[in-house]
This record gives structure tokens, sequence and C-alpha cells, in this order.
């Protein structure tokens, strides 16, 4: 909860997922402390919370997906590594010796057999969803709330992976409080038809746009917030409440 948010969205030609990392140190070097990883040549992983929980959870991801491949000379399949990786974690939840992990993580991963990308969400007790959209972290909820608008807003015609890189990075920034949190790193990583459908890290140039636009949507909501005070705040508390309905409609109905 207090290490930053994880988003992912299925677009019409492949998945972005994205991480939203608060700067511990000015001192600290830009991308040192990584939260999006590859899993192998068609999957990504992009984990939040404890970042050495999270490390274990990608290892254990590389573990099974060589497993699967020696085994079976193929790219493991995105509903196995997902049921995998979910029983692994379910694992740490049974026994009195061992603590739950305390990360989740979103797998995008291309089906060569189906030609389709997928997107997984698995939270530490080992649950694991299909999803169009997802987010976990801080602000899961709020992240949840602007993702279903997006969806809604975008409709059967669906998003780009380069639209939807500048569209996360901008709900990564309006969810946060500004007075409150320190400066926001943005992670970002893809697997789409320009990459091939393999997984690769967004480009510097596109995260770097997608982070000013977010600061530019940040800076016109508390401009809008300012100017709307006598409201008395009620589109926030309605937002608090609908965002648990909203997250089981971005779930995929399988």
């Amino acid at each position: 909860e207090n290490s930053g948010t994880a988003v992912g969205i299925k677009c019409t030609d492949g998945i972005v997922v994205a991480v939203g990392k608060s700067q511990a140190s000015k001192m600290l070097v830009a991308g040192s402390n990584r939260r999006v990883f590859g899993v192998d040549a068609h999957t990504g992983i992009a984990v939040t919370g404890y970042a050495a929980d999270g490390r274990q959870v990608v290892n254990r991801a590389r573990e099974e997906a060589q497993s699967y491949k020696d085994t079976y000379g193929h790219e493991i399949v995105p509903s196995v590594l997902n049921n995998r990786l979910s029983l692994f974690m379910h694992y740490f939840t049974m026994y009195g010796s061992l603590r739950p992990f305390g990360a989740s993580a979103i797998i995008a991963s291309y089906d060569q057999d189906l030609k389709m990308p997928e997107l997984y969400m698995i939270d530490p007790s080992g649950s694991g969803y299909r999803f169009h959209a997802c987010a976990a972290g801080k602000g899961s909820n709020a992240a949840n709330t602007e993702l279903e608008k997006l969806l809604n807003r975008c409709g059967d015609e669906g998003i780009t992976t380069k639209d939807a890189v500048k569209e996360l990075g901008r709900i990564l920034h309006i969810i946060r409080d500004t007075s409150k949190e320190k400066p926001l790193e943005l992670e970002m990583g893809w697997l789409c038809a320009e990459s091939g459908f393999k997984h690769a890290l967004v480009p510097k140039a596109l995260v770097a746009e997608a982070d000013e636009a977010g600061k530019a949507a940040l800076a016109g909501a508390t401009i809008a917030a300012a100017g709307g005070g006598g409201n008395g705040g009620g589109a926030t508390t309605t937002t608090s409440t609908a965002a648990a309905e909203e997250k089981s409609a971005m779930e995929v109905e399988e």
C-alpha cells in the first residue's frame, strides 16, 4: 500500500503495464528501483509492494517459464503461468511458519496459440484473475475508477498502446496526493505489435511524454478543485463508494 501503484490495460494492439514509484531519495539513481521485469520473451510482470518480495515473485515466474519451456519445448501459456504463480503465492498463506508475500503482481503475456495478449493480476492471497484493466497497490481503488472510466470512454473501439501509455501516466499522477507524497517516477512496459508481441520497456521518450501529460492533467485537476471547493466534496465521496463495484466490471468472464 505504501510502495506505489501498478496499473495495466489491454489495448487493441497489445498490453501496457505501468508503475508509479515515489522517489525515496533525491540521491537515488533514476531507474535503479525497478518494478517492471521481463519473465521470458513474450511475458512481462509489474510488481508493487515490498520490493524484495516482488523480486522473489519475479524469480519464481522466471523459473516456472523456464521449466515449462524445458518440459514442453514451448513458451509458457499465460493462463498456466497465472495458475502456477497464484498457487505459489497462496502456499505462503497456509502455514504459521511462513508469511504471505507483501506484493501484488500484474502479468502481461502473449498466447502464441490463441494469437492474443492476456492480462492477469495476482494479489498476496494467491487469487489470480484475468482482466481488461486492473490496478494494485496504493490508490488502487481510485486507479480502478479511472480505468473503468477510460474503458467506457473508449467503448468497442478500444485504445492503442501508445494512447494507453499517456492515459496510464495521467492516471498515476491524478490519483496522488501531492501535498503528502514525494515526486513520482514512472516505469512502463508493453508487449504490442510494434515490439513483435515481445515484452519490452516503453521507450524513454514516450514515458517522458506521458509524465509531462500527467503533470499537466494533475495541475488542471488541482485548479478545477480549487475553483469548485464550494461543492462540499460530493464527488470525492462518490469515488470511494463506487470503486469496489467497478473492479468486478473489469474482470474477464471465463
